[in-house]
């Protein structure tokens, strides 16, 4: 584990054009052949738009409300950053998620996250004057997450563990970035959520909230992908999904202790993770993107 006092939020945050070409569609199992690591990362990929604009809205009107100083001026430029880099994820998986149509495949999960931000404007988030708040803080649980699966996707490269090691291209090349990025903001929505006075219990309710609402989102949209597929009920789909969640390199063992560090009350995203790992892998293939800006 990693201390704030050694590592720093970044003070700027690049908006990146990825040098991907999905308009040729990709392979079924694009995945190395795999049916469930094909099926469980597509199905996060569908969860991506929705998510990533209510990512966008809730740090925007979040950043309205930090007041004119000095300090905040710096945070309202990275939440710009910040706004961009989603905004391009969002449009990319949206690229991605439409191949995934063609190939028969049926996204619940966009639709009944999207019915769900609505009942919660409606019921919650609009009746109180600091409604924001409760939105950063589910902001900020999902960016715990995918901020500890961005860097577990970074962390050995090509060795036992990644489940990206024989991914076909540009699909490689697209989660490793948005991996990167998503360890890099990981901060953000964070920052501006204590920053505007948000308390430690409303961020744990939130975070179990998240937690459950993830959890079994992801499974069940997996599920319905490998029941498209036909592939559900194959021994070897539940051979893969055992070794990926139970395994020695189990994702389970992996994310237990950075995930239940959230629960701190002098928690920072910081302190946990190795955020060095995208800014090298950004790097080492800096020739697969090319920077537009800093802000959307």
């Amino acid at each position: 584990m990693t201390t704030s006092a050694t590592l720093h939020a970044p003070t700027e945050l690049t908006v990146r054009r990825l040098s991907v070409d999905l308009s040729q569609g990709f392979s079924r199992h694009w995945n190395g052949g795999d049916a469930f690591l094909t099926a469980y990362a597509n199905a996060l990929s569908m969860s991506f738009p929705v998510g990533e604009q209510f990512f966008i809205d809730s740090v925007k009107e979040g950043a309205k409300h930090l007041p004119d100083t000095a300090q905040n001026a710096d945070l309202k430029h990275i939440a710009k950053g910040f706004i961009g880099q989603e905004a391009t994820h969002r449009h990319l998986h949206g690229l991605y998620n439409a191949h995934l149509e063609k190939q028969g495949l049926v996204n619940h999960w966009g639709p009944r996250a999207l019915k769900r931000q609505e009942r919660g404007r409606e019921k919650l988030f609009n009746q109180s004057d600091r409604g924001y708040l409760h939105e950063l803080a589910i902001t900020a649980a999902f960016e715990h997450y995918t901020a500890i699966f961005g860097e577990l996707t970074l962390a050995n490269l090509d060795q036992p563990g990644d489940c990206f090691a024989q991914a076909d291209e540009p699909l490689k090349t697209l989660w490793r970035w948005h991996a990167a990025e998503e360890s890099e903001h990981k901060c953000v929505a964070f920052d501006i959520y204590q920053r505007l006075g948000g308390n430690h219990a409303w961020r744990m309710r939130w975070f179990w909230y998240v937690t459950v609402q993830f959890t079994t989102d992801v499974l069940r949209q997996t599920v319905n992908n490998l029941w498209h597929d036909k592939t559900l009920f194959k021994p070897s789909t539940w051979w893969s999904a055992g070794k990926f969640f139970l395994g020695r390199h189990g994702m389970v063992w992996r994310v237990a202790k950075p995930l239940w560090a959230y629960t701190r009350k002098d928690f920072h995203p910081m302190q946990v993770g190795q955020p060095h790992l995208s800014q090298d892998w950004l790097k080492a293939h800096a020739e697969q993107w090319r920077a537009v800006g800093t802000a959307a």
